[in-house]
């Protein structure tokens, strides 16, 4: 008899046991679409393979921004300085582009077929350093006055005088500041330039 209650118990409590319903996962809003899901399995974090194949998509974009965040933190300031240089300068020759300047020294008109064109300062970067970002200061010159003629300085200043005017120009002469770039302006300037570039190149395609 005992035997039996006991077994009884056992099958009773059996069924108690069988007849309890899981628990479902509560919704909640996908981290890319924002739409309510419920997971169907452990781990899952958003609602379609659509949302997973755009959060890897913005995990890798993160990922990439960090290492730049982390490269752009070692640069030292000559590099710093080399990439504002080399922004500033392509936008000078693409200025003088799109304005249909001739060379600034010689009056020929400019090659732009090659490299023949560079961005020529009047008062160079090695004697006056914190000309080297005046718009003023660096038009698009031949390289063969820039390079092989030592700038060809006389000629420039009366190409200059021509394109800006003697009070420009004298105020040119006269600047002797001392200047030194710090990081943040290097950087400031080369992303002012870069961004810069980008807006005529999109005016030369149209």
């Amino acid at each position: 008899m005992g035997s039996e209650k006991r077994s009884g118990v056992h099958r009773s409590g059996a069924r108690r046991v069988g007849s309890v319903k899981p628990s479902q996962p509560k919704a909640r809003p996908c981290p890319i679409c924002s739409k309510l899901f419920a997971p169907a399995r452990m781990g899952q974090k958003v609602c379609s393979p659509r949302c997973a194949a755009k959060q890897v998509k913005q995990e890798k974009a993160l990922e990439r921004a960090k290492i730049r965040t982390r490269k752009e933190a070692i640069k030292t300031l000559p590099v710093l300085k080399a990439e504002a240089q080399r922004e500033f300068n392509a936008f000078i020759r693409l200025r003088d582009r799109l304005a249909g300047y001739a060379c600034i020294s010689s009056g020929r008109p400019l090659d732009w077929s090659g490299n023949g064109v560079d961005a020529g300062h009047y008062r160079s970067v090695g004697a006056a350093p914190h000309l080297r970002f005046n718009e003023r200061n660096c038009h698009a010159q031949s390289k063969k006055d820039n390079q092989w003629l030592a700038g060809n300085a006389v000629d420039y200043r009366i190409g200059l005088i021509a394109r800006i005017g003697l009070a420009a120009v004298e105020a040119l002469e006269a600047d002797n500041r001392v200047k030194k770039w710090t990081r943040d302006e290097l950087i400031e300037i080369r992303d002012i330039y870069r961004a810069k570039v980008r807006a005529l190149k999109r005016l030369m395609e149209q």
